[in-house]
């Protein structure tokens, strides 16, 4: 169930019961998945500079930023997505190290509107393989990957494994699975490749609503 008071921001929720019972199952299935096919968890701050964002992401994002400076004037942002500061671990920790296999469950922020399955407190379920010894290989697993895990929660979606994706870091076209039920927020996962790697991020919030 979930609950709004009256302190509460726009575009996030209170949830609890069964509905919470039910996102943990389906959260505790796509661990399941992950680490099946190798990866381990990472996880990541939920305050960020912003500079992590102003060189990687689209205008979209970085338009929909909740940044402010924090008591000594550092530019700060609440996490709008993940893959770009994992960008930043592959750079400086992971630079020798191949195949590195990380899934995320992490709390996001962007100020849009609010509506069915669009949130301004959201949440990503996230895979990356950084340094993989063969990008069309770690894609091609990748997307069957996708498609095992929006498969536990319904078998009606659509891929399209060649369309250009909304973020500045992508160096090519990426891919998207989409489920037609869900209206204007049909799209509950994109991915695609970067300089450092490749990997996809499940919209949580929709895929349970699929």
């Amino acid at each position: 169930m979930e609950y709004k008071i009256d302190a509460q921001a726009r575009g996030v929720r209170i949830i609890s019961g069964e509905e919470a019972k039910q996102r943990r199952e389906l959260l505790n299935r796509l661990i399941n998945v992950a680490e099946e096919y190798g990866f381990s968890e990472i996880v990541l701050p939920s305050i960020e500079p912003t500079t992590v964002y102003t060189d990687k992401a689209g205008p979209e994002i970085l338009g929909q930023m909740y940044a402010f400076p924090d008591k000594k004037g550092r530019e700060l942002c609440l996490r709008p997505e993940g893959t770009a500061t994992i960008q930043l671990l592959a750079d400086k920790h992971f630079k020798r190290k191949k195949d590195v296999k990380f899934w995320y469950f992490e709390r996001c922020w962007r100020y849009e509107r609010p509506s069915l399955g669009r949130y301004r407190e959201f949440f990503q379920f996230g895979l990356e393989i950084l340094n993989p010894s063969d990008k069309n290989i770690a894609t091609n697993e990748l997307i069957v990957i996708a498609q095992k895990m929006i498969s536990v929660k319904t078998s009606e979606y659509e891929l399209d494994s060649a369309v250009k994706r909304g973020l500045d870091y992508y160096t090519e076209d990426g891919f998207e699975i989409s489920v037609p039920g869900l209206g204007a927020q049909k799209q509950i996962l994109g991915g695609g490749a970067y300089r450092q790697g490749v990997g996809f991020a499940i919209g949580f919030d929709r895929l349970m609503l699929s």
